[in-house]
């Protein structure tokens, strides 16, 4: 699998290449579908100019990325981390794989499933080409190349997500830890990834997730000591390197507060724009809890099911975020080959399908015809927005709904029936 693997990162560094050297990289580097206040590159090009007169970054209203992001872009290119993104999901989809495979035969042997369940296994033959299609969801999603020729640093923070989920998955806490801390320094968000990691880690070492049990409660501590000691020691650096905290308040306040209301593809703008100043507190905290409120229930839900659970909280990350690119899409959709055998029990992926790219293409008319054309205004703009995302919670709950119901065969067989005999139906509550 390496020569295709090799193969399709030189046809996707070829494509960027191309994009990188036309007339569109300007253009597509301006778009507000791609780039946001968080990670334009204008606005790091801006901050290191300010660190090379010797001025805080921070010192404006213009720089909103984490210092350490700063150093890292004096020596990095962004155009590597989407290699760094795709190779990180093709090897933790491999580790799933095997460990998905190793389950359902050791299930088998000991005669778990049903008798009429069999045909919903997955065989080695069709999980075999799972990564390298993983890799290239993400590595030739339009969504990438667009967020990688417009310089956006959205494409170091799936790199870093992507390297978490990989050492997760490997097994190795204090590398999970490092990395999570590190993503979390970056747009907070990641936070709600520390659930299914320490999921994962339990399920993995055989300790039961039960709070009277001290194996659970010492586990949990250790990570949590890793994770939050490495977030202190990487929050320190950053006051080292600049010699103040002017970077809490300019990111993290920046990110909760949003008081930068350039139009893109989130739920926030509009609806701030619109909003009486006496009750933004109220609502900044409504829509900010989105994020951080679904974690709880979904861990309760999908607690044997870590890696799934992974996938949910990227995505809900990327839908209820303040600042959200279509880079943030990209990585939940690079996971979506890896659910293929969900694809029976889909109820709305030709709708979803059609809403998404419809409002792909959307965006810039309607962008086009407020702003230049002026025959629309921004409730045009927002209505595609509201849609778009409609699409991708749409798709989200319908992967849920999927992985559930075919968990729930695999325990209870494929074809359910009352106790009259008759077909049953299942609902799910």
């Amino acid at each position: 699998m390496a020569a295709p693997l090799t193969l399709l990162l030189i046809v996707a560094v070829t494509i960027r290449a191309v994009l990188f050297r036309s007339s569109w990289a300007e253009l597509i580097s301006e778009r507000v579908e791609v780039v946001s206040p968080l990670n334009a590159w204008k606005r790091v090009v801006e901050g290191l100019a300010l660190l090379d007169l010797g001025v805080s970054p921070y010192s404006g209203d213009v720089f909103h990325e984490v210092s350490l992001s700063l150093i890292h872009f004096l020596f990095k290119s962004i155009l590597g981390s989407d290699g760094i993104t795709a190779v990180a999901l093709y090897l933790s989809i491999q580790t799933y794989n095997k460990n998905v495979f190793r389950k359902q035969k050791y299930a088998l042997e000991s005669d778990r499933y049903p008798a009429d369940c069999l045909e919903l296994l997955r065989s080695p033959k069709e999980m075999f080409y799972i990564p390298l299609k993983v890799a290239m969801f993400y590595l030739l999603n339009p969504f990438t190349i667009l967020s990688c020729v417009a310089k956006s640093t959205c494409g170091l923070n799936n790199a870093i997500i992507a390297l978490f989920i990989l050492c997760t998955l490997k097994g190795s806490a204090l590398l999970s830890g490092i990395l999570l801390a590190l993503a979390t320094y970056q747009s907070i968000y990641p936070l709600t990834l520390f659930a299914p990691a320490l999921l994962f880690f339990l399920q993995r070492l055989y300790i039961p997730v039960n709070l009277r049990r001290s194996s659970f409660w010492f586990f949990t501590l250790q990570y949590a000591f890793i994770y939050v000691g490495s977030l202190v020691v990487i929050t320190g650096l950053s006051f080292f390197l600049l010699g103040s905290w002017d970077f809490i308040p300019s990111v993290y306040g920046f990110i909760f507060s949003v008081p930068d209301l350039t139009p893109n593809i989130g739920l926030f703008w509009y609806f701030f724009a619109e909003m009486f100043e006496h009750f933004r507190l109220f609502f900044i905290c409504v829509f900010q809890i989105n994020v951080f409120f679904y974690t709880i229930p979904l861990s309760i839900k999908l607690k044997e099911h870590p890696v799934f659970l992974i996938f949910m909280q990227i995505a809900i990350i990327s839908i209820f975020k303040s600042y959200p690119t279509v880079g943030d899409v990209a990585l939940y959709m690079a996971f979506l080959p890896a659910w293929s055998h969900l694809y029976r029990f889909l109820r709305n992926i030709f709708l979803v399908s059609c809403v998404l790219l419809a409002c792909s293409a959307l965006f810039p008319v309607l962008w086009h015809l407020w702003i230049y054309a002026g025959s629309a205004n921004s409730n045009f703009y927002y209505a595609i927005t509201l849609l778009f995302n409609f699409g991708q919670i749409l798709l989200v709950s319908d992967y849920f709904y999927a992985y559930l119901r075919r968990e729930h065969h695999l325990t209870h067989g494929l074809y359910l029936k009352k106790k009259d005999g008759t077909e049953a139906t299942l609902v799910l509550k």
